[in-house]
């Protein structure tokens, strides 16, 4: 059977599972994305995920919030349990840029795109087709890190920093100084118009 559903006319539908536990938020956003033209899958949990996940035919894009129910990090697990169950859909995580640690977990794990609350279906749509067009969050940053004019070096030091590794740690990756990493990451800053780390993933993630 084919991945993808089709209109007679040969239009292809891309399926997205949407998972928040929070009835109201999730109902209008898949309201919104078939009037987009998608086929919007719902969960409220992190097992209702994996089930509809299972029995889906193919999923194009798993968008997931990290806090589901009382657990502050169900969703972050579930990004590891799609992919022990053999589905690689690319994962949109819904976030709160404050939280450095859960944000450092996704990306580290594999997040194709972070989406910053509070949002609207219209943000919702942009990150499902910067994902679905190929690149996701990866081309995107790599187009600033570009119009930025970051050395190899900033480069390096500026992906480490969207892993959410410290100073420290990257200057034990790089077998530099903390103090010359701090001095590249001031010059990464400068060189994209923004002043914290926070800014810094925004710009990376935008919307």
């Amino acid at each position: 059977m084919s991945r993808d559903l089709q209109l007679s006319g040969g239009e292809v539908i891309r399926t997205v599972l949407l998972v928040d536990d929070e009835r109201d938020t999730r109902d209008l956003l898949a309201r919104a994305l078939e009037r987009a033209g998608y086929r919007a899958l719902t969960a409220e949990t992190g097992e209702q995920a994996l089930a509809v996940a299972r029995a889906a035919e193919f999923v194009d894009v798993i968008v997931t919030d990290i806090v589901i129910g009382s657990d502050d990090r169900r969703g972050l697990r579930l990004m590891n349990e799609l992919r022990a169950a053999g589905i690689a859909a690319p994962v949109v995580v819904i976030t709160a840029y404050a939280d450095v640690d859960k944000v450092k977990t996704a990306l580290n794990d594999g997040a194709a795109h972070l989406l910053e609350k509070p949002f609207g279906s219209t943000e919702l749509r942009a990150a499902i087709e910067r994902v679905l067009g190929g690149g996701g969050a990866r081309r995107h940053i790599e187009s600033i890190f570009d119009g930025a004019r970051l050395t190899e070096k900033e480069r390096t030091v500026a992906r480490h920093l969207l892993r959410g590794l410290s100073s420290s740690e990257i200057a034990a990756l790089e077998s530099n100084s903390p103090k010359t990493i701090r001095q590249h990451v001031s010059q990464i800053y400068a060189k994209c118009g923004v002043s914290t780390r926070a800014e810094f993933f925004l710009l990376a993630y935008e919307r």
